[in-house]
């Protein structure tokens, strides 16, 4: 009932043990992106790993394209609001920190006290572009570490998790952007980096190639409609990933299936047409634990009219 019952703490030391368990089952952990907490529900009840806040996410939840127009204060409250109806961790794009170094100190703060097991903070000019479009440009290797310098130092739980993001791969033509994409991911680490995020791979060998170089969890971002195919899960632990996000996966989902509806509608007038494909009332009520606040208002409830 309410909010979930693990702390923060557990969360994140419970996050860092299932990465390096992950490098002995080669499974990496699962983390579909929660378009609100009632799918943040829904992600721990299908049983995966854990969750991802997107920007991108936020950003088309405000009616808003992701160029960096969210602020620090909506990416911290709507973290706040998923992580705390869950049991997993949830990991959480912090685009480029929102700032300066100062203010990528204040964001992980302001994270870590909205319950997040951790985030990540990329090496774009701000305002940043989507990680999977043309026209991406990234700031000085100097001014990147500097990021996950003051990201690091900033923490005050150790448990939680600094991850670096390089969107250099995608500004570089070919076998030079990768070369570019390994060395700044080895530097990151040196700056601090606890897992580092290669966006816009172009195939496995290139997750690999990124894995080998490192000694800490490698992620892949399986995005459709981006630059990099859509790799089973066994295909990204064998490359050495440890962790794969679905950025946008559900949102685009729900989001035809409100399309389709809206089109029945208008077109016959009602919408019985799709009730066969909705989430029924009563398994709602089983995701929002229905049940237990009806025992709690029974058990103090005491006036009768």
């Amino acid at each position: 009932m309410l909010y979930s019952q693990v702390t923060p703490s557990d969360k994140r030391r419970a996050f860092r043990a299932a990465l390096d368990a992950a490098a002995t089952t080669g499974e990496p952990l699962r983390l579909p992106g929660a378009f609100n907490p009632l799918s943040a529900r829904l992600i721990q009840d299908k049983g995966f790993e854990g969750v991802y806040v997107s920007g991108a996410v936020l950003s088309a939840d405000l009616g808003l394209p992701d160029i960096g127009l969210t602020t620090l204060t909506e990416v911290a409250g709507r973290s706040q609001q998923i992580a705390r109806v869950t049991d997993l961790p949830a990991l959480v794009d912090a685009d480029t920190g929102f700032g300066e170094p100062m203010n990528v100190a204040r964001t992980v703060q302001a994270l870590e006290d909205a319950g997040v097991a951790g985030a990540h903070v990329e090496d774009q000019v701000n305002p940043k572009r989507c990680g999977h479009l043309d026209g991406k440009e990234v700031v000085g290797l100097d001014e990147a570490a500097k990021r996950v310098r003051a990201a690091a130092d900033a923490r005050r739980d150790p448990g939680f998790l600094i991850m670096a993001r390089t969107d250099v791969r995608g500004t570089i033509p070919g076998d030079a952007g990768l070369r570019a994409a390994i060395d700044r991911a080895k530097a990151l680490v040196d700056a601090g980096a606890d897992a580092i995020f290669p966006e816009a791979m172009k195939d496995l060998s290139e997750f690999e190639a990124v894995a080998s170089a490192v000694d800490v969890p490698v992620l892949a971002n399986m995005t459709e409609f981006g630059k990099s195919e859509l790799f089973t899960r066994r295909q990204l632990g064998d490359a050495g990933v440890r962790l794969i996000i679905y950025p946008v996966t559900l949102l685009r989902v729900a989001m035809g299936a409100a399309e389709r509806a809206l089109d029945e509608i208008a077109e016959t007038g009602t919408q019985a047409g799709q009730v066969e494909g909705m989430q029924t009332r009563a398994r709602l009520y089983e995701l929002l634990d229905y049940a237990a606040y009806n025992t709690f208002d029974e058990g103090i409830f005491t006036y009768r009219p």
